[in-house]
Parts: structure tokens; C-alpha cells; sequence
């Protein structure tokens, strides 16, 4: 899954250069796109007491993103198991791969207490099981 957007100037710091953590907030873009083109956004999922919360980030940084550049993030599903689901990111400009990383969430309830999401919802537990991408590090 592929998202698009520009830069917007509050990103970015007093050198023009986009200010690292708001790549974090990017793959949150990417997660979400991603998420509502297999059918599911949010909001629907908190509605029927479902929370991701982030467990684990990692971000490469390898070349700068400036204002108003036009950006592409690449979205998938890395791993899934009944516990937790690993996302991978890829932020581009152009051909030009300006970062990329990963970020785990764990399945949880709306108290944080975690869940089997094959159990809670048998069918997003499938729909992201077959997503999950096997030769994502062969995608470059």
C-alpha cells in the first residue's frame, strides 16, 4: 500500500530538514491507509473495542526529506501473530528512499488488556494474515 503527500513546513526544523520524529507520525499515515484499503479504519476498530497500541518503533534514517517535497510511503504487514502485528515502512521521494523502519502493536481491549485478536475478530485476524508480505527486503 502506497500513500502520497507533501511536506508541510511545521515539519521540518531551522535547516529545512524534516525533523525525525515526524517520520514516526508518516508511517502512522502509511498504517492506516493501509489499513482502510483492506477494509478497516480506526475508528471502527476502537468502536468495537480494539486498540493497537505501538510497542516497539525503529526508523533508519538515510536521506533528508525538505518542505514541500512530495513524499510516497509504502506500507505492509511484516509479521502477525494472535497477539501482536509488525508493519514495515518505506518513505520516498521520488526513487529516492529517504527511510525506512517498522513499528509491532499489540491486539488489546479498550483497558489495554491484551487479546487474541484470532479469537476477538476471526475475520480482520485473517484478512491481515493474508496480507503479511514474505519478500518484503526483496521489494526495493
Amino acid at each position: 500500500m502506497k500513500a502520497q503527500f507533501r511536506v508541510r513546513y511545521k515539519e521540518t526544523d531551522r535547516m529545512g530538514i524534516v525533523y525525525h520524529s515526524n517520520y514516526v507520525v508518516w508511517f502512522d499515515v502509511g498504517r492506516t491507509e493501509l489499513l482502510r484499503s483492506l477494509g478497516f479504519n480506526y475508528r471502527h476498530l476502537e468502536e468495537i473495542g480494539l486498540m493497537l497500541p505501538v510497542v516497539e518503533v525503529k526508523v533508519k534514517y538515510k536521506s533528508p526529506a525538505y518542505y514541500d517535497d512530495l513524499i510516497q510511503i509504502e506500507t505492509c504487514i511484516l509479521e502477525l501473530s494472535r497477539v501482536k502485528v509488525k508493519f514495515g515502512y518505506r518513505v520516498y521521494r521520488d526513487e529516492k528512499l529517504l527511510a525506512e523502519g517498522y513499528t509491532v502493536h499489540g491486539f488489546t481491549d479498550s483497558n489495554l488488556k491484551p487479546i487474541a485478536l484470532n479469537k476477538f475478530n476471526p475475520e480482520l485476524y485473517n484478512i491481515l494474515l493474508n496480507n503479511v508480505v514474505s519478500n518484503w527486503e526483496d521489494k526495493r
